[in-house]
């Protein structure tokens, strides 16, 4: 008998043969990256660990579904070994129970005629039992693989999602709110590797909001390991903020302020061969977020911008920063932006905000880019 885990993925069994394998190796790699001295095998469907297995780690990567510890014996052994297992896993002080057969091979036998076999089997062995197959006590799953077999009764659910990788980088703009860490890490799931970029409004925000994103960061770091945050300093705020009151049109600073962000990541993900740029914008949520003021921030991107939580109201984002755990960092004390005018424009024209930045004696500093290490 040998203890193995079973890794499960679903999307990825749908995709054509040689995408299959292409994201099956990324997801392997990808394991091995948090876990080096695992030893790892696949076959169609599934992927077997051996070795030092952090489950809590499992739970974090994109592209596992769910994942059980399994006991691995030969097809020949499995009607000696299957009420010591139960029993190990504690079928005594079930009153009800249900034996999960699936079946890959060729066999003499159907997946059925065995749930039946080792069903009676478990009676007889534990008299106290009845079957229930709709809501057991216990399950025991048995997953028969040519003349092997693998039995286990708990699943894990796992993060779900593709493979981080396969889908190329991003650039997220991360301000260290609840939004844009919840924004990153859905882009994550869908298989895009994150860079997330903080740009430092100077004179506006202090070191506690830069340390919030840092703090951010470090928590989707569980998903992504290895990820760091790019921190790139700029005055054109206050230039900006300047020349606005001047003209009477402070209620454009925060759009002002925004296409000058999606600018500057613009030019870092061309710099790094990143394919777009993600924000935590949700339709509505506040006045740079109305269809009009996208509009207008979209206009100011040279590649696709990517807003997975468009559809969301606050309390979703909410529930979904709580279970990957960006919420509470998020929320930690730090002094915002002193930039935001009294009543911001809501439903600014692009005619106009084009006109009053070709006016701008700010729109002519050159964009900042974080230097190379």
């Amino acid at each position: 008998m040998k203890n193995q885990w079973l890794i499960r993925y679903s999307e990825i069994f749908l995709k054509s043969d040689p995408v299959r394998r292409q994201w099956e190796n990324v997801l392997i790699a990808n394991i091995r990256e948090v876990m080096p001295d695992v030893h790892v095998r696949n076959e169609r469907g599934r992927i077997w660990l051996d070795g030092d297995v952090k489950p809590d780690r499992l739970k974090n990567i994109f592209g596992i579904v769910s994942f059980s510890e399994v006991e691995h014996i030969k097809i020949d052994e499995l009607e000696q070994f299957l009420p010591d297992y139960s029993r190990r896993h504690g079928i005594e002080k079930a009153k009800t129970f249900a034996i999960k057969i699936k079946r890959v091979g060729t066999h003499t036998f159907s997946s059925n005629d065995k749930a039946i076999e080792y069903g009676n089997l478990m009676r007889n062995e534990f008299p106290h039992l009845k079957v229930n197959l709709a809501r057991p006590d216990k399950e025991i799953h048995i997953e028969i693989r040519g003349d092997a077999v693998y039995l286990y009764d708990a699943v894990t659910p796992g993060v779900g999602g593709l493979p981080l990788g396969v889908e190329g980088t991003l650039v997220a703009l991360v301000s260290g709110g609840i939004d844009s860490p919840v924004a990153a890490w859905m882009m994550m799931k869908r298989g895009c590797r994150v860079v997330p970029l903080f740009v430092a409004l100077d004179t506006f925000l202090d070191e506690t909001t830069l340390a919030k994103a840092e703090r951010v960061t470090a928590t989707l770091a569980q998903y992504q390991p290895g990820i760091d945050l790019v921190i790139v300093r700029d005055g054109y705020l206050a230039k900006a903020k300047a020349e606005l009151a001047r003209m009477h049109r402070e209620k454009y600073t925060c759009l002002f302020c925004k296409r000058r962000m999606y600018r500057i990541a613009t030019a870092y993900a061309e710099s790094i061969g990143a394919r777009g740029i993600v924000t935590g914008e949700s339709l509505g949520q506040v006045a740079s977020q109305t269809l009009d003021n996208l509009l207008v921030l979209t206009d100011a991107a040279e590649m696709p911008v990517y807003r997975p939580l468009i559809g969301l109201d606050k309390e979703e984002i909410i529930k979904i920063g709580r279970r990957i755990g960006t919420f509470e960092p998020s929320i930690s004390p730090a002094s915002g932006c002193t930039a935001v005018p009294h009543g911001p424009s809501t439903k600014a024209r692009l005619t106009d905000i084009r006109e009053i930045e070709r006016t701008l004696d700010a729109t002519r500093m050159p964009l900042p880019l974080p230097l190379p290490d």
